[in-house]
């Protein structure tokens, strides 16, 4: 009998391997805010480190250690692009095929965190996990209060595979998992890896601010470009894990999301003759609650099966006053509003312009401004995106291609490696669904009359007004994890995403 091993298990053997490599990887990217976020600036510190715009010093340990270990083949195979995308590349030259010919295959994780609030961390926890040091004082840990906090943790004794920390979930376990499945598959590439195909690995900036803004600058740069740099697939890395469904699920859409801005302007005056002014902080409080009912009774909101319904929920405010005894000159608030299918952006709009409240602040004498904010905040690397704050959903369907090769990569490389557990655990069964909350995927789609962009014959999928490369997510982290103190990844979930990110190409090549 034979004892070779077959191309899925050499992959499942170097992802065991590289495990303690992955958490050292991700442990040392969390960690790196910490230098910065208590030095003064004059001295280069940075209290942003780590968030949107702020990702330097992060991508820049990530692009040394991506050569040091071998994710690329040469060191010019890893660059940051104009937008401060750190962007790796890797294929074999010797397969005999034309980079023409060759499967593009895009992995995309972002790499900026939303703000820690590390000493509420440190209180919560009884000093047992820092924000960015990650687990400090097991003794002082309060487990019951993680327990109440996040919305899965494995039973106690199995807490040894946790990598605590900001970003651990959301999303630097993913970018780590790309980084280390490249290394896997320079590694393999003479066992025919990376035959056929060709991997771009972005680490991309700013999705925490303006999801989608870094695939929206990559998308620009395919216009005019040759075959081998548009995508075929594109696999996003952001978490796939459901508290109550289980571990790594295959994610095939998602809703799309957008901001709606009012701007209230009124009229000022003393607090004590209120009569003289035009108070915007009354009028738009008032729209603020006619827009709360509204959501509430559904009234204009559509549902889809498969993405859920869309959403509407205040979610930021400004108050411009000349002191707490006036009245306020101006008021601006936003919506956050998740679309489902079917839900259009200018109708999203006019439903908030349309609110009797809106109508009466005008009657009254105040300007009511109902739009779309514009991201025209730079980059780590002074990119001013402007793009207006519209984030498309998007639905991979279920038969295409792409996601068949996702649930073969699933049998090959999780279901032998797992035993079937509960709750958020890990499931031998590959679960095919969808994200609650948004990811860079919204910045892929380009208008479905654009030609500007060769992907003919790419197996695009084409929906309503955009088409877009085919695309579904997998990434070792937890949803109902994400954004919260005690944010924690399990490093077994880490180990297996980095074995489907190294065995997915093959599959989907010779799907």
């Amino acid at each position: 009998m034979s004892t070779q091993k077959t191309l899925a298990e050499r992959v499942a053997e170097l992802a065991a391997r590289d495990r303690g490599l992955a958490r050292e990887l991700l442990a040392e990217a969390i960690r790196i805010p910490a230098d910065y976020v208590d030095r003064p600036v004059e001295a280069g510190g940075d209290p942003l480190c780590g968030l949107s715009n702020h990702e330097g010093p992060r991508l820049e340990y990530l692009k040394r250690r991506i050569v040091e270990i071998g994710a690329v083949r040469h060191p010019e195979d890893v660059q940051i692009d104009a937008f401060g995308n750190l962007v790796w590349t890797v294929q074999d030259p010797d397969d005999g095929i034309l980079p023409a010919d060759k499967k593009v295959i895009y992995f995309d994780g972002h790499s900026d965190t939303v703000k820690a609030l590390r000493s509420q961390w440190t209180a919560k926890t009884k000093g047992g996990v820092d924000a960015y040091d990650g687990l400090v004082d097991p003794a002082k840990l309060d487990r019951e209060f993680l327990r109440g906090e996040l919305g899965y943790l494995p039973p106690d004794d199995q807490w040894d595979n946790l990598i605590f920390g900001r970003g651990s979930a959301d999303q630097l376990g993913g970018v780590i998992a790309q980084v280390v499945a490249t290394r896997i598959l320079l590694e393999l590439s003479g066992e025919g890896a990376l035959k056929g195909v060709i991997i771009r690995s972005y680490a991309s900036v700013a999705e925490e601010d303006n999801d989608g803004g870094s695939p929206m600058f990559v998308m620009k740069s395919l216009v005019g470009a040759g075959r081998d740099r548009v995508p075929d697939v594109v696999v996003l890395t952001e978490g796939t894990g459901d508290a109550q469904k289980g571990a790594l699920g295959i994610y095939r859409g998602q809703r799309g999301r957008m901001q709606i801005e009012v701007e209230v302007v009124g009229r000022s005056c003393h607090g004590s003759m209120p009569w003289e002014g035009l108070n915007p902080l009354e009028f738009g409080a008032a729209i603020l609650v006619e827009a709360a009912a509204q959501y509430r009774a559904m009234d204009g909101f559509k549902d889809d099966a498969f993405l859920g319904h869309g959403t509407r929920t205040a979610s930021w405010a400004v108050l411009d006053s000349p002191s707490d005894c006036a009245v306020p000159d101006k008021f601006t608030f936003r919506f956050d509003r998740r679309l489902t299918a079917g839900e259009d952006p200018a109708e999203a709009v006019a439903a908030v312009e349309g609110l009797p409240a809106v109508a009466k602040a005008r009657e009254a004498g105040l300007s009511v401004d109902v739009r779309v904010p514009h991201y025209d905040q730079k980059t780590w690397q002074g990119y001013t995106p402007g793009n207006a704050q519209i984030y498309p959903g998007w639905v991979t369907p279920e038969d295409h291609p792409a996601i068949q090769a996702a649930v073969q990569t699933y049998k090959d490389v999780v279901t032998p490696y797992v035993e079937d557990g509960t709750a958020g655990a890990r499931r031998k069964t590959p679960r095919v669904d969808r994200w609650i909350f948004s990811t860079d995927g919204v910045g892929f789609p380009v208008p479905a009359d654009d030609t500007t962009i060769d992907a003919q014959g790419k197996g695009w999928v084409t929906s309503g007004p955009v088409k877009y490369p085919p695309m579904f997510g997998f990434g070792p982290g937890i949803e109902q994890n994400t954004h919260k103190i005690g944010e924690c990844a399990d490093a077994r979930n880490l180990e297996r995403a980095v074995a489907f990110l190294a065995r997915f190409p093959q599959v989907f090549a010779n799907g």
